[in-house]
């Protein structure tokens, strides 16, 4: 007689299956079965564990990623961030699905992030320093594979929010998690009217001044550096919407 646990399963699509394993995960994570700091399992072990493909596990990661749960470290693994609190500040990457939606992100992240920079250039340490060179190299060597590169784009910006010594620029940028990346919900090269590598180029050269302004301690340059990346960032979608709106019309 067949175990019933061999049973084979009706099939699902992708999209369902990502989304009942963050649900498992996010009830590991508010149980506090996993708890901040604590690695999650390796992809092969979460697959054998829940029966889905790699491609559904990745899924699962990156949504929990936008929801600022957890955190990837570039050759290291997965880290969960905090236990989600239901009355705490936090925009629901579900929410973030439109241009208008990311350049209303960009507008908050220009208000927080300038300061941010100026702040960090002014007491980070060498070691956070050393955290945000380690960020940019694992982005430029993933800018190939976008959730890679996203999550790592992620960290250069939260490595810059802990490196003010202000835990609430920290908690905000947590809080808001990936969806403050606008590749994460669109192909921002293409909105651009660019190919992917020239694009990558033009973000790798912004974020390296912004490092180097931090690097040399120079609040103003790091101000300036990090408001001209995002204030581009901005115009570029911001043309791409007006182009949008102007076909529909």
């Amino acid at each position: 007689m067949e175990n019933s646990n061999t049973v084979p399963r009706m099939p699902r699509k992708r999209r369902s299956l990502a989304q009942e394993l963050v649900t498992v995960l996010s009830e590991q994570i508010r149980d506090g079965q996993l708890k901040r700091g604590d690695k999650l399992p390796t992809e092969s072990a979460i697959m054998e564990a829940h029966g889905v493909s790699r491609t559904v596990v990745r899924e699962a990661i990156s949504r929990l990623q936008a929801a600022g749960q957890v955190e990837t470290r570039h050759g290291i693994g997965t880290f969960v961030l905090d236990t989600p609190s239901p009355s705490g500040f936090r925009i629901d990457p579900a929410t973030v699905v439109t241009l208008r939606d990311v350049l209303a992100i960009l507008e908050l992240r220009i208000s927080l992030e300038v300061e941010s920079a100026g702040l960090a250039a002014l007491r980070r340490s060498d070691e956070q320093l050393a955290g945000m060179r380690a960020a940019l190299d694992a982005l430029n060597e993933s800018a190939a594979h976008a959730s890679d590169a996203v999550a790592s784009d992620f960290q250069f910006h939260l490595q810059i929010a802990l490196s003010t010594g202000n835990r609430y620029f920290t908690d905000i940028i947590t809080h808001l998690g990936t969806s403050i990346i606008p590749r994460t919900r669109l192909n921002s090269a293409r909105l651009a009217h660019d190919d992917q590598q020239h694009y990558m180029q033009r973000l790798s050269r912004e974020h390296e001044e912004i490092y180097e302004a931090i690097e040399r301690q120079d609040s103003d340059a790091a101000r300036a550096a990090m408001r001209l990346h995002l204030t581009n960032s901005r115009e570029r979608l911001r043309q791409a919407h007006e182009e949008a709106q102007a076909q529909r019309g």
